[in-house]
């Protein structure tokens, strides 16, 4: 990941940062309930950018949706939960425990709580990320 990289995230103001902290999700807002989405659609790509969309946010668990362009990433992280990331577009480097793993449009990955985790934008992409909030505590 490009060092300052900026992240924005969905209908909000730019903020810079090095890398997507806990308190990102708190600057995006969840879809529109009860209404058909193209899911591709719901987040753009932006140059030099990670953006974040929340879908749902619930106490048991959340699902957004990322765009990353060509050369970000999030910073490493392990998690107290399992979560499920889906590739929607593009290619992504997802490296669990040191094992780097390479996802194409249409494929997922779950990752294990408790183990480390990085995503690279080797090119850009989108996924949706699913966190599952229960047996880890």
């Amino acid at each position: 990941m490009k060092k300052g990289a900026a992240i924005r995230l969905e209908s909000e103001k730019a903020v810079s940062s090095p890398g997507i902290g806990a308190g990102a999700s708190k600057y995006s807002h969840e879809l529109e309930k009860s209404k058909g989405v193209i899911i591709v659609e719901i987040i753009e790509y932006v140059p030099n950018a990670v953006l974040s969309k929340t879908i749902i946010k619930k106490s048991t668990g959340n699902i957004s949706v990322m765009s990353l362009d060509t050369g970000e990433g999030l910073t490493e992280k392990t998690s107290p939960f399992d979560s499920f990331a889906q590739i929607i577009d593009g290619k992504a480097e997802i490296v669990i425990d040191g094992v780097s793993n390479l996802l194409e449009t249409g494929e997922g990955i779950v990752l294990p709580a408790h183990k480390s985790n990085i995503f690279r934008a080797n090119e850009r992409f989108k996924m949706i990320l699913t966190v599952i909030k229960s047996g880890y505590e």
